[in-house]
């Protein structure tokens, strides 16, 4: 990587490469196939909006855009910022809270099937655990600020104002949990601070992990800030 890119370490640009690829390859799989699943009844358009109204599709976009980014050593606006170590890590949030909700909740309402079991198997588990032994072992650690959290709450939070918002326009939502139609409005809001919550404590666990790699790597990574500064 070029040297504004002091955070990854040699090998971290292969890896990044295998994640990105992996994460490409399943986004092309996924959306085909819901072009496929839906094109007598929705149409390109109307599938290309529910396509990107996934907070898995976004997740796993995010990856590849972070990684593939990376990979390619570029020196765009774009890369410098998601070359921040608070971007990576919130990627990272993103995408194993991701992998979290299917595992737990949503892979019990789901049984695919066929090519449908290969999306799946990269967008919920090939992706997020690839994504995060690259964050763990390829980039230095020790830099995130308990600051870093409330911004990484910013996304999940803007994906819940809008998805209610385009479901109470379009009639659909992308996840049961989160319909107000079907639940109602309170119980939808009981579940959005549920999963804020979820984001939250995950986000904690990162800031955990970052601190606990920092201190292993020892001085030639940045000490994070002291507690008067956070």
């Amino acid at each position: 990587m070029a040297p504004d890119d002091p955070d990854l370490r040699p090998g971290g640009r292969r890896f990044a490469a295998l994640v990105a690829g992996v994460a490409a390859a399943a986004l092309v799989l996924q959306y085909g196939l819901l072009l496929l699943g839906t094109r007598d009844t929705l149409g390109p358009a109307r599938a290309t909006a529910r396509y990107f109204s996934d907070f898995t599709v976004l997740s796993n976009g995010l990856v590849a855009l972070t990684a593939g980014l990376a990979a390619a050593a570029s020196q765009r606006p774009l890369a410098r910022l998601l070359a921040r170590p608070a971007a990576r890590a919130g990627v990272g949030l993103y995408i194993v809270v991701t992998c979290g909700v299917y595992f737990l909740v949503l892979r019990h309402w789901w049984r695919p099937r066929g090519l449908q079991w290969w999306a799946d198997a990269g967008l919920y588990y090939a992706v997020p655990l690839l994504y995060l032994v690259w964050w763990t072992c390829s980039i230095g650690h020790g830099r995130l600020v308990r600051r870093d959290l409330l911004l990484w709450l910013l996304f999940p939070l803007g994906y819940l104002v809008w998805t209610i918002a385009r479901g109470a326009w379009a009639g659909e939502y992308p996840y049961p949990f989160i319909d107000v139609g079907a639940l109602g409005v309170a119980a939808v809001a009981g579940n959005a601070l549920l999963v804020l919550g979820v984001f939250g404590a995950a986000g904690l666990a990162v800031l955990r992990i970052d601190r606990a790699f920092g201190r292993r790597e020892g001085p030639g990574v940045p000490p994070p800030p002291a507690a008067s500064e956070l």
